[in-house]
């Protein structure tokens, strides 16, 4: 469904230039004079996975019908009456003015739905505006840096939330498009004689791998093509891994190297349990492995059909995975049967949830807000006597969502407080399970230079 967004405010907040950043072109002139727009200027924007029409328009001054600049409001006022959404534009920098709330009440009155966004927003210049942007009433505003492309997974969001009708069927098809591009590669990995090869038959219908009671059957990673529930997968099944001090024969290890390999390809890793002997170290150090290597991890604990079925059996061993595996808290674990296909359905959907969590964005703002939160709640450890300040977080990355802190002395940072940091994100935001990662980085003191200078 096609929609129009209308980009307003006063001169020189940076219409144009997020205009241009939308579309991916120098279509509007700018420069730093106020006033270089004058008509409104239409063209096919792109943000993330939505496509729709985006009008860049004249700034917003107070004057008479007659003159110029009146008959130049009274276009940008036309484009507000034919947009499906507004994004309303200020200057973090230099936070809204008598003029921004004056035309605020304009763009409240036109009954569209509008997104505040907080332009100039790089480095924490315009964290100031963007609070005091607040009290102009039009909701959360959103930190971005139209020339320097920064905040534009927040302002997708934004207008995600502000037209949840529009944009929903360009979603679906983009998302059944990539899922339709791309199967969800999955590794099935464990101890030898787990019962990887006959879990992977009775998911696929057919006794399309060799399987026995022998241990050390499956040899090379073998990939199965695989549908459920409309979605594809592309099924590895590897050898059996033991510990490395009882690896001794050639063809043995290469079929380990296979499967290691299979594990850094998949996106999401089934590490198969025997119920019998389940978390034995050998378990624990597969789980650490798959961790390290940053992919979705699900337990699955076969051969359930042949446990005996006491009261809270399933309960105990999400337990012992919570205790065996703290650094994965919520790691997902499934009580399945490769022979009977008891517990099958539930797995896939475990996979699915695993993969859609491993590949979750949270936006800067929801981030900031957190962090300030968490750090008032428990701040750093101070370190000979200096007090370490942490400054702001983005996620720079998903698959495994991954975050950096801008920071004073990233060294002196304790691995219990990045821990600490881990786990209350995993709560927060519902990240159970994935690996997550934290970075710190230096922020540069704008005055090293002159400090260099005097020396």
């Amino acid at each position: 469904m096609n929609f129009t967004v209308a980009i307003v405010g006063r001169p020189n907040v940076g219409k144009s230039t997020l205009f241009n950043r939308l579309v991916g072109r120098r279509l509007a002139l700018v420069d730093d004079r106020p006033g270089v727009t004058r008509d409104r200027r239409e063209g096919e924007g792109h943000l993330g996975d939505l496509t729709f029409t985006i009008v860049d328009t004249a700034g917003l001054e107070e004057a008479g019908p007659e003159t110029l600049s009146g008959r130049m409001r009274a276009q940008t006022e036309t484009a507000i009456s034919q947009a499906d959404a507004i994004f309303f534009m200020i200057d973090a920098r230099v936070g809204p003015t008598p003029v921004d709330r004056a035309f605020a009440a304009v763009a409240r009155k036109s009954g569209k739905p509008i997104v505040l966004v907080a332009n100039k927003s790089e480095g924490l210049a315009g964290e100031a505006g963007r609070m005091d942007a607040y009290s102009l009433g039009l909701g959360d505003p959103i930190p971005v840096s139209a020339e320097h492309n920064e905040g534009m997974v927040d302002l997708y969001d934004a207008l995600v939330a502000a037209l949840p009708e529009h944009t929903a069927v360009q979603r679906e098809e983009a998302k059944a498009a990539a899922e339709g591009a791309h199967p969800i590669r999955v590794a099935i990995v464990g101890r030898p004689n787990a019962g990887k090869s006959t879990l992977i038959n009775r998911l696929i219908g057919e006794d399309r791998l060799l399987t026995g009671p022998e241990a050390g059957i499956t040899r090379d990673a073998i990939s199965v093509d695989f549908v459920w529930h409309d979605q594809t997968f592309k099924l590895y099944d590897t050898a059996g891994m033991r510990r490395r001090s009882r690896v001794d024969e050639k063809l043995e290890k290469l079929s380990v190297a296979d499967a290691l390999n299979a594990v850094r390809f998949a996106d999401v890793v089934v590490v198969l349990l025997d119920v019998d002997n389940a978390f034995e170290e050998q378990d624990q150090r597969i789980a650490d492995l798959v961790e390290q290597e940053g992919r979705a991890l699900v337990i699955a604990v076969n051969k359930w059909d042949l446990a005996e079925k006491k009261p809270g059996a399933i309960g105990k061993l999400r337990t012992t995975a919570e205790e065996k595996l703290m650094q994965l808290k919520g790691v997902p674990l499934v009580a399945v049967s490769g022979l009977t296909g008891e517990g099958l359905d539930r797995l896939m959907q475990a996979i699915l949830d695993a993969h859609e969590v491993w590949n979750r964005r949270i936006s800067t703002s929801a981030l900031n807000r957190w962090f300030e939160d968490v750090v008032s709640a428990h701040p750093p450890p101070a370190v000979s006597g200096r007090r370490l300040r942490l400054n702001y977080i983005t996620q720079v990355k998903t698959r495994p969502p991954s975050f950096v802190v801008f920071c004073t002395r990233a060294d002196a940072v304790p691995d219990a407080y990045k821990r600490y940091l881990v786990n209350s994100l995993r709560d927060t935001f519902d990240l159970p399970g994935t690996p997550i990662r934290i970075m710190l980085r230096e922020k540069s003191n704008p005055f090293e230079h002159k400090a260099k200078r005097k020396n």
